[in-house]
């Protein structure tokens, strides 16, 4: 499916680039509508980052994330800066389907699997974050892609797995808010090493033809945030590309 995507910080809408703060571009402040209108050409599954709140938790934008969450009916899941179960109890109160996570699953693994098990891993979405090296090793980059960790894509996928690991949010760091095209390699790669986990590919999409190999690489969704924005195409379109791939 198509996922499309969000990020916001102080409630507008936005990109970085490359995750950085210092370069990014803006697409106005009624996140609401932008929902609205996702869900009203079929999005199944929409996808919000607090960039607020992943910067500084104390900041999380609480107020304005459960009034996008009840403006829509589509399940949303939430991501940015998940640091503690009170985060993770904050998003899922304010109506989130699942909670994004990232560095946290690296840096405090037993913790986070208290979380699967306390949650349920229907409620989880692990975001791996993924350098590839040139000796084809995938690095998992943490802390806003600002350092690199000694975990690789399979060590983390092999360590959830025994706690129900379900849904893998995948980005190659070098494809993200560039608009050219995905690695399918990567994702075809790990949909058949891992064929039990629902992978979301993310990074790269700029065309409908870099949507059309996705589904037989065997991902189940690719998230989408700066083509639809820029409308490079409209979700209608991506949508129909994904069924007719």
């Amino acid at each position: 499916m198509i996922i499309p995507a969000l990020d916001l910080i102080d409630g507008n809408v936005v990109r970085l680039h490359q995750g950085d703060y210092d370069q990014r571009r803006d697409y106005g402040n009624s996140p609401l509508s932008r929902l609205q209108q996702y869900e009203q050409e079929g999005a199944n599954l929409l996808h919000l980052v607090d960039l607020t709140g992943a910067k500084d938790p104390a900041n999380r934008q609480i107020t304005l994330l459960k009034q996008l969450l009840a403006g829509v009916t589509v399940p949303i899941q939430v991501g940015g800066g998940i640091r503690s179960e009170n985060d993770i109890k904050a998003l899922l109160e304010a109506g989130a389907s699942r909670v994004v996570m990232g560095s946290i699953a690296i840096t405090q693994p037993e913790l986070v699997m208290q979380w699967f098990q306390r949650y349920g891993a229907e409620s989880i979405v692990l975001a791996l974050d993924t350098r590839i090296r040139k000796d084809g090793i995938k690095q998992i980059a943490i802390s806003g892609w600002q350092e690199n960790s000694n975990a690789t894509l399979e060590n983390v996928i092999e360590q959830y797995l025994p706690v129900g690991l379900k849904h893998v949010l995948c980005t190659d760091i070098s494809r993200d808010g560039t608009l050219n095209g995905s690695n399918i390699t990567l994702y075809h790669e790990i949909s058949q090493q891992y064929p039990q986990i629902q992978f979301q590919a993310s990074g790269g999409i700029g065309s409908l033809t870099d949507i059309s190999p996705l589904p037989a690489s065997g991902v189940a969704g690719v998230i989408v945030g700066r083509a639809l924005l820029e409308g490079k195409f409209t979700l209608t379109e991506a949508i129909q590309c994904w069924q007719n791939a």
